[in-house]
């Protein structure tokens, strides 16, 4: 294996979520170490209890340091924050010090990051009740990664194969949401998405952009924003030379997305983009009653450094059982090393 694999951080989520089971089941592939070195940021005793869960065998490599690492199979290099008390650590709970370590994992992350340890960043599940609990006003990653690395320009990029999903706004109230439909917004993140997908391979993306109103308003009759804000922003952005449509019904645009008309979706709020996404890359066994396979990647756009995530939630209630999809925390380590082997997203 070639030494020149990059070193990539991965923080293990929540304490008492599913992040540390599907983190130490992801760094145990060999598929995982034969294109990297993954260094886990996470209290070391919680992440021994993962190992038990899982039954696999491992040793955790408790280390102060990225240089301490040893990327030596069967073990996983984790820098010990030291931040759980494992005598009194139970699954599922959401609780101020879960949400305090979370926190102080991600910040950890990106500090090593900003100062080129790190090649590129990953991030497992956290719970934002449990964050908010801890005194950490924050609505999810994206808003902590923007703030620590002092970025204005960012957005939400959802992968899962050919679907590719950016977000105008995220983790606000819908009724805030519609009024963060602005022109120069969503010019900006058409830009954004243009710029990914570039970086992923595609030389020309074909990016199709969601009106905000059913059927795209209909040429007004159920509200204005398209005419005000979204039709002019295509227009700017067909002006400069991005390949764009629309503004296209969503219950239109991800049909052709998925048939392969567009490389990229741009849509107005969360909702309107998470929902298509998860019902493509998530898969309930309905005989088990619980997810067989959990697929999609969450990348945040505009940082100085590379961030990618897992797509789904902490899972409290199947945490400690060991049937945690471990699919999209793979997915989001092969994006990781993807991204590294192009230019910075920021220029």
């Amino acid at each position: 294996m070639s030494e020149n694999k990059p070193i990539i951080g991965i923080s293990m989520g929540d304490p008492a979520s599913i992040g540390p089971e599907v983190t130490v089941k992801s760094v145990a592939m060999e598929e995982i170490r034969e294109i990297c070195k993954p260094i886990v940021i996470g209290d070391a005793n919680v992440l021994e209890k993962a190992v038990g869960i899982t039954r696999l065998n491992l040793r955790i490599n408790k280390i102060k340091q990225v240089s301490e690492a040893k990327f030596e199979k069967g073990t996983v290099d984790a820098i010990d924050m030291q931040n759980v008390s494992i005598e009194n650590h139970k699954m599922g709970k959401v609780s101020a010090e879960y949400g305090n370590a979370a926190f102080e994992n991600v910040v950890k992350l990106i500090d090593l990051a900003l100062k080129k340890e790190l090649d590129a960043t990953v991030t497992g599940p956290i719970h934002k009740e449990s964050i908010n609990l801890a005194g950490h006003k924050f609505s999810g990653h994206t808003e902590i990664y923007a703030k620590y690395t002092r970025t204005k320009r960012y957005a939400m990029l959802l992968v899962e194969e050919d679907l590719r999903i950016i977000h105008v706004s995220t983790h606000v109230s819908l009724r805030k949401a519609c009024d963060l439909v602005k022109k120069e917004r969503i010019l900006e993140t058409i830009e954004l998405l243009d710029e990914a997908c570039k970086r992923i391979g595609i030389e020309k993306p074909r990016i199709g952009v969601a009106g905000l109103n059913p059927h795209s308003s209909d040429g007004g009759l159920f509200g204005n924003e398209e005419e005000k804000e979204i039709i002019p922003a295509i227009q700017e952005a067909l002006a400069k030379g991005y390949n764009v449509e629309g503004p296209i019904p969503s219950d239109t645009l991800f049909p052709k997305a998925i048939g392969g008309v567009y490389d990229g979706c741009v849509v107005m709020y969360h909702d309107q983009g998470h929902i298509p996404f998860k019902v493509v890359g998530f898969n309930w066994d309905k005989s088990a009653k619980q997810m067989k396979s959990v697929r999609g990647v969450n990348i945040t756009l505009g940082l100085p450094i590379i961030r990618t995530s897992v797509d789904h939630g902490t899972a409290m209630e199947i945490a400690g059982q060991n049937i945690a999809s471990a699919d999209a925390m793979v997915l989001a380590i092969k994006y990781a090393v993807r991204l590294n082997k192009t230019k910075p997203l920021k220029k």
